[in-house]
């Protein structure tokens, strides 16, 4: 193999693999376009192989780039492997680490708990993603991700997080001005925040359907945050989780006893990152905060009287 090869330029390779695209490559390795670029023309030069197309759109894998990408990915784990081995204690828990998460847990719940981690952790640089719907395990473009649903099939290790429970929930304001709901059959009468239907890219987060068929979103947005912004203006009831809403003084929970929807959060991660001690480290402590505050995700279960339906969340699965 040429000599000019190295390491090195095998981390912008599959970086712009994962990304196909120079500038994202270039920002998440912290560095600039024109030097990624650069290192792929000397890592093509030095394998004398064409590892990309280059069209307006990006770069895309040829054939052999393809069969590289494992080659890289496996030299990728023993070098992890290697600085582990090397490694003891706090010294192996640093780097970078990405998590992709809905923008509800990672915005009302994880956000909160930022100063905990970096005590813990104070190695170890976060990335928190709550755009999940572009975000990619397979091309490791996220470490760990927090999910609706684990993948069905791939190279993934999944684990229950915690199930969670959504309510109808209105501004009293706009409770007090409009018709009284006692009933599931009333809330067709009224307008609803909710996601904009051809945008629901997890069928975990279609829930109008389940409140009362045929019931549609009079305002619609992408973001939960922008939902629970409109609620508190009056605009209309809202399905949101109960650990999003429940600190909310001007909202209240419509029928709530007789809905309550409930979800569950997985963590998910790739096989081949689950034994990386950055990686081990975020997810232990989500696992450690969710457990700590189990009360604000399961209001409904918790408040249940004995002997009612107990929930088993010690699952895992490897697929």
């Amino acid at each position: 193999m040429n000599p000019n090869f190295t390491w090195d330029d095998l981390q912008f390779f599959l970086a712009v693999a994962r990304t196909g695209q120079l500038s994202t490559a270039a920002r998440r390795l912290r560095t600039s376009h024109a030097t990624v670029s650069r290192r792929i023309d000397r890592l093509e030069f030095a394998l004398k192989v064409k590892l990309f197309e280059r069209n307006p759109r990006g770069y895309v894998l040829t054939t052999m780039g393809q069969r590289f990408v494992e080659t890289a990915e496996r030299i990728e784990r023993e070098t992890e492997q290697l600085q582990l081995d090397i490694s003891d204690g706090m010294t192996a828990q640093r780097g970078v680490v990405r998590l992709s998460t809905l923008e509800g847990f990672g915005n009302f719940f994880l956000a909160d708990r930022l100063s905990d981690f970096v005590g813990r952790y104070p190695n170890i640089s976060l990335e928190l993603v709550a755009i999940q719907q572009i975000m990619s395990l397979s091309r490791k473009e996220a470490d760990v991700a927090v999910a609706l649903a684990a993948p069905k099939a791939g190279p993934y290790h999944s684990e229950v997080l915690t199930p969670y429970t959504l309510h109808v929930y209105g501004a009293r304001s706009y409770l007090a001005g409009h018709p009284l709901i006692r009933t599931r059959n009333d809330l067709g009468s009224h307008r609803f925040a909710g996601y904009i239907d051809d945008m629901i890219f997890t069928p975990g987060l279609d829930y109008l359907g389940e409140l009362q068929p045929g019931l549609r979103a009079h305002f619609q947005s992408s973001s939960i945050l922008t939902q629970l912004k409109a609620v508190r203006q009056g605009l209309g009831l809202c399905v949101l989780p109960h650990f999003m809403a429940k600190d909310e003084p001007d909202l209240e929970i419509v029928l709530p006893d007789e809905i309550a929807l409930q979800r569950t959060y997985w963590l998910i991660c790739h096989r081949d990152l689950i034994g990386m001690p950055r990686v081990k480290a975020l997810r232990d402590f989500l696992v450690d905060s969710v457990a700590a505050n189990r009360g604000c995700f399961l209001r409904e279960i918790l408040s249940a009287p004995a002997g009612s339906r107990r929930l088993n969340i010690n699952r895992s699965l490897t697929i």
